[in-house]
């Protein structure tokens, strides 16, 4: 086992190496921006409304609301990359990692917004009637020829294969972990109980999943931002420091400190840019997945609603983990402290225990609803390679990898869990470059047709009948 998971750790190495990986995300992300007009910064505001205030679409193709869609997409990427995920960025990489991953998160914005407007572009109606979309079916309709079959069988490959890592193991293992250190429960206690939990959940299907998490997700977000705005309002005084400290060592690497073993630059990069992508999932694909659910009336408005997520997931909720971290201090006890690195940090602010148990059941509440969103993410990919007979065995080996997840050792499953991220990241990457035409010209001829986001249903089926463009 030990042997694996070297042969993988290098073979991720090279993956998320300066050479492929890195610069394909960040690249991605900088032209997309540019292509895009910049339109994560410009429509920001007008997404942020159209999510959560607007609600219109109700009527609209879909099997789920368009705010549905976007909490089952936070409920995927809201997880340990959050918690556990930001403390090892920091933990191994330095301060200096914070600034990568807000990197990634910007550029990653309009990757997200790429990404979810073909979701919803390409997608199809199944035989059972329900929306099939992502890059397993974008990239195979959209790219003509051999190029595009074989980008979205990799996809769908890598995609199921990662919904049992990013999206199981290491979720229901954190869950475990967390439930034992703050409840004294025994694993195998909870992995009975969210064994049973999450069965419940996938017997409901989509519809179920979008219930599930609009209703606790922006709940376990509102909390964990609370409470960390709280701490860093008591450690007030560091923030200009610790600020000053991202930015200078985000081009010069870190020295040693405390357990800290120092970083270069290189490593700064490489592990910003990785968990950023970890935690917002910006170019890996899966997100449109969720997005080709949504009930809209428009490909780009879906699209402007999941680009949000990205704002929401990192440059909020992993913005006040990083900063809790640095400002604390913690964040050179070193790599082995990472798991609980962030409870110490908000427990420098915190009286008794309360900064350790709100980051405890913050995580168990994260890591759930992660693994109730991939549940939905590796399903549509499998139905993609083998048919819709797979969608039932799925969900039951699904839901007992939980248990299993949660009573295992998971070095081998982190490891696994960044190359299979990285290698579904890979095809949908090349996809977004060549579509990115596309999405750009129809994205602008709809926002000079609709710059405010409220034209009505029969005006905007009328604008797509008029462009032409063949989608319902």
């Amino acid at each position: 086992m030990d042997n694996l998971t070297s042969v993988l750790g290098d073979i991720s190495g090279v993956v998320w190496g300066p050479f492929i990986l890195i610069p394909l995300l960040l690249g991605t992300g900088l032209y997309l921006t540019i292509r895009l007009g910049g339109l994560q910064f410009r429509a920001l505001g007008r997404s942020l409304r159209h999510a959560f205030v607007d609600s219109d679409e109700d009527e609209s193709p879909g099997d789920i609301s368009n705010y549905q869609a976007l909490t089952t997409a936070l409920a995927a990427t809201v997880g340990t990359g959050n918690i556990v995920g930001v403390a090892t960025a920091i933990a191994v990489g330095g301060p200096g990692a914070l600034f990568w991953i807000w990197v990634t998160g910007l550029v990653g914005m309009a990757s997200k917004y790429t990404e979810a407007y073909l979701g919803v572009r390409f997608r199809v109606t199944d035989s059972s009637g329900r929306q099939l979309g992502g890059p397993q079916i974008y990239l195979r309709r959209g790219i003509p020829g051999g190029t595009g079959k074989v980008l979205a069988f990799l996809f769908a490959l890598f995609a199921t294969f990662a919904s049992f890592g990013i999206g199981n193991m290491t979720q229901a293992n954190s869950v475990a972990a967390g439930v034992e250190d703050t409840f004294g429960l025994d694993p195998v206690a909870t992995g009975v109980i969210m064994f049973i939990g999450v069965g419940a959940v996938l017997l409901g299907g989509i519809q179920a999943i979008g219930r599930i998490t609009s209703a606790f997700v922006p709940m376990m977000v509102v909390i964990y931002i609370g409470t960390g705005i709280i701490v860093l309002a008591l450690m007030a005084d560091q923030i200009p420091a610790a600020l000053a400290m991202v930015f200078t060592d985000a081009f010069t690497g870190s020295s040693a400190a405390g357990g800290f073993l120092g970083a270069t630059i290189m490593m700064v990069v490489r592990y910003g840019v990785a968990r950023g992508i970890f935690s917002n999932e910006s170019g890996m694909g899966s997100a449109a997945i969720a997005a080709a659910a949504a009930k809209t009336s428009h490909p780009a408005r879906q699209a402007l609603v999941s680009m949000t997520q990205t704002f929401i997931d990192t440059l909020i909720v992993v913005t006040i983990t990083g900063l809790v971290i640095v400002t604390s201090g913690v964040w050179q006890q070193g790599e082995d402290t990472a798991a609980t690195m962030t409870g110490a940090g908000f427990a420098e602010a915190l009286p008794g225990d309360w900064g350790s148990t709100i980051v405890s059941v913050s995580l168990i509440f994260f890591a759930f609803s992660t693994i109730i969103g991939w549940s939905y993410y590796g399903e549509r990919s499998l139905i993609s390679l083998v048919g819709e007979w797979a969608s039932i065995p799925y969900r039951m080996v699904f839901t007992v990898v939980v248990f299993i997840g949660s009573v295992s050792e998971i070095q081998l499953a982190w490891t696994f869990s960044d190359l299979a991220n990285g290698l579904m990241a890979l095809p949908n990457l090349i996809g977004l470059l060549i579509l990115s035409g596309l999405v750009a010209r129809e994205t602008k001829q709809y926002l000079q047709f609709d710059p405010k986001l409220d034209k009505p249903k029969a005006s905007v089926q009328e604008f797509i009948r008029q462009q032409q463009m063949d989608w319902r």
